[in-house]
């Protein structure tokens, strides 16, 4: 039997289809109603195709303004960005691939069965991601063995990132029961020093999230506004006509307003699910209050977390420029997710500091790009899965978690000073981890901040 060939025709309708059907079976089995169940399950797909789509149509709009905008800086880089798209065909591609099911299965269960984590994780399609931690460790070491020790690592590091963020997404977006386990917002751990000095100075610990500042300067925070104007500036920097300008710009600020509209699909989802599964744990597992992961486009209804990352835009494109020894130029990955997501988390949604901080991680982020060229194009020619232009490189310039996949790869491979860094890096995210367990989640604690005029806490 090609167990190969069962899983892809599994996972072949995408990830709208997987998930959503896991959410059906799930609520089947938390004692939901069926009507109830199946309407879960399709408004959960619905949110998932309307985001993807919003997405896509984003990418499209924007890609050739940034591609514009490059040329007119004389940016000339040998690497290709395929994306995330080019990185999943390629990883599905590796024979091993789909072994991480069981990986990802098993160490959850065990997890679970200990009581290291509340997280059931139900995001399969990014099993992916942990192949290709996996791939990029055998790469370095031509080690099966510490592949899949690195896999296991990885899923340990999603499941406590599922546990760490269950309360912040509830109160930003009001889902009961329901976290993010996506590995991208693992940057949110390397931000975090940063976003601690933050904490020092005064400018940012004001509300900055995307309804205090509609009571600030009122029509020009709607989303539609911010899409329109970061879509113009865009457009006038890679010196289109003033017609397509407007056109980009009317564009963006459409996609801007349409993303919070395809977001509520997610709350008629997630809501009565969230709140069906809790009732059914509480009942039958006393002090355990467990929480369903699931992809990051469950975010997407905030604003704070699209704006951030359109006007890292330019600010990508103008790094590409002038990072010495950087040959990947954004384009397939131009928006960073990793930046947004990580950055929406960490902070609560203050928009000034997820701006700021995308500004001073974006380097590491085109140079993982860079540095990952040859793992990316090894993959690409050996599964055949994408086609690589002669005399060039392929690669991804948003890459997930390049410290925690670079710091794997190369302390596996026996270099001391980076099995160093490792456990520094595997230690400063249990400091992370401890810090959101501890004390009150951002967006409560800046809240606290601007109306009693204290500082925040630690």
């Amino acid at each position: 039997m090609d167990w190969n060939a069962i899983v892809q025709a599994i996972l072949s309708p995408g990830p709208q289809v997987v998930v959503s059907a896991l959410i059906m079976i799930l609520g089947f089995a938390f004692g939901m109603k069926a009507s109830r169940a199946i309407l879960s399950g399709l408004y959960l797909g619905v949110g998932f195709v309307g985001m993807t789509m919003a997405i896509n149509a984003l990418v499209a709009a924007v890609s050739p303004a940034a591609k514009a905008l490059a040329v007119h800086t004389g940016i000339n880089l040998p690497t290709v960005d395929f994306g995330w798209t080019g990185a999943a065909a390629i990883t599905w591609a590796w024979p091993l691939a789909f072994a991480f099911f069981a990986v990802e299965i098993g160490v959850n269960v065990i997890m679970l069965l200990t009581k290291t984590t509340d997280t059931i994780n139900a995001d399969m399609w990014n099993v992916w991601g942990i192949a290709l931690t996996a791939y990029t460790v055998f790469s370095f070491t031509s080690s099966y063995l510490w592949a899949f020790v690195a896999g296991a690592i990885q899923v340990v590091i999603m499941l406590k990132l599922g546990d760490m963020w269950r309360d912040e997404i509830h109160d930003l977006l009001g889902y009961p029961g329901v976290t993010t386990t996506h590995i991208e917002a693992f940057t949110a751990v390397i931000m975090w020093p940063v976003n601690r000095l933050m904490d020092f100075i005064p400018v940012f610990n004001m509300q900055w999230d995307a309804k205090t500042l509609k009571k600030r300067i009122g029509i020009l925070s709607e989303p539609v506004v911010m899409g329109f104007i970061i879509g113009l500036i865009l457009a006038l920097a890679g010196r289109y006509s003033v017609g397509n300008a407007l056109n980009l710009a009317v564009t963006t600020g459409a996609i801007m307003a349409i993303f919070p509209v395809m977001a509520k699909f997610f709350m008629d989802s997630l809501t009565p699910f969230g709140t069906t599964m809790s009732d059914f744990m509480k009942k039958r597992f006393k002090n355990r209050d467990f929480v369903i992961g699931l992809d990051w486009p469950i975010l997407g209804q905030s604003t704070e977390l699209w704006v951030t990352m359109v006007i890292l835009i330019p600010v990508s494109i103008l790094y590409a420029a002038v990072l010495p020894g950087n040959t990947i130029l954004p384009f397939a990955g131009v928006i960073n997710y990793c930046l947004g997501v990580g950055g929406l988390l960490l902070t609560g949604g203050n928009l000034l500091r997820m701006v700021v901080l995308g500004v001073i991680y974006e380097p590491v982020f085109l140079y993982a790009g860079t540095y990952f060229s040859n793992v990316f194009t090894e993959l690409a020619k050996s599964t055949k899965a994408i086609k690589v232009p002669a005399g060039s490189q392929v690669s991804w310039s948003s890459m997930e978690a390049p410290d925690l996949r670079y710091l794997m790869a190369k302390g596996f491979q026996g270099n001391w000073l980076q099995i160093v860094l490792l456990i520094a890096l595997l230690a400063l995210f249990w400091v992370v981890y401890r810090s959101f367990k501890k004390n009150p989640i951002p967006a409560k604690r800046y809240r606290k901040t601007v109306a009693k005029g204290t500082k925040t806490e630690a």
